[in-house]
């Protein structure tokens, strides 16, 4: 087994600081989407959240059934620690691919580029599960390549072999908000069940 499909990986790396994926922000692109919704009752996830930005911000602004889950507890632990008002109902810790419930929205920036490429069609049609219908798959894919991995780069082709079976619109398109560091190399998503 990868060491990267643990939680005791993800642990270390927060532990010893090693978060080169964390933007210590909400993801410009995210942002923007977020800031055009209007329906605050959305039921939303958070995949592999993080230090949970996205849901912080979502959070503030009125969003009350927003869910935030992530294999290791640590950041869940310190998403708490600054969120102290945040329902600790809607903190999950625990593997995407177990997770049950029944969402809106899915609001992907970090899990697809952590997991296992194996992985990524067992992603979409679990993502789709987790949907109601017309729910939407939202958020940041990269579109570049890395060497070794996580995170795992990919392409809007590859992509669409995965999601294509399990969602009935899908629009991919080139960021125009990338922070600096990565921009031109990814893409914006909406995959509507």
């Amino acid at each position: 087994m990868n060491d990267f499909l643990s939680p005791e990986f993800w642990s270390k790396r927060y532990q010893e600081n090693q978060t080169g994926w964390d933007l210590k922000q909400v993801s410009p692109p995210i942002k923007q989407y977020v800031d055009q919704l209007t329906d605050k009752e959305l039921q939303i996830l958070i995949p592999g959240c993080g230090l949970g930005y996205e849901g912080e911000y979502l959070f503030e602004k009125g969003f009350t059934n927003v869910h935030l889950l992530d294999f290791s507890e640590e950041p869940i632990v310190g998403f708490q620690q600054r969120n102290p008002t945040f329902p600790v109902s809607q903190l999950h810790t625990g593997d995407f691919f177990t997770h049950k419930g029944s969402y809106d929205l899915i609001l992907e920036q970090t899990l697809f580029c952590a997991i296992d490429p194996k992985l990524r069609a067992k992603y979409a049609q679990h993502a789709s599960s987790l949907l109601k219908p017309g729910g939407k798959l939202v958020g940041v894919l990269f579109n570049r390549d890395f060497e070794g991995g996580p995170p795992f780069g990919g392409n809007t082709a590859e992509y669409l072999t995965y999601f294509k079976d399990y969602f009935s619109e899908i629009t991919i398109e080139p960021c125009h908000n990338s922070i600096e560091p990565r921009k031109n190399s990814e893409v914006f998503v909406k995959f509507v069940k």
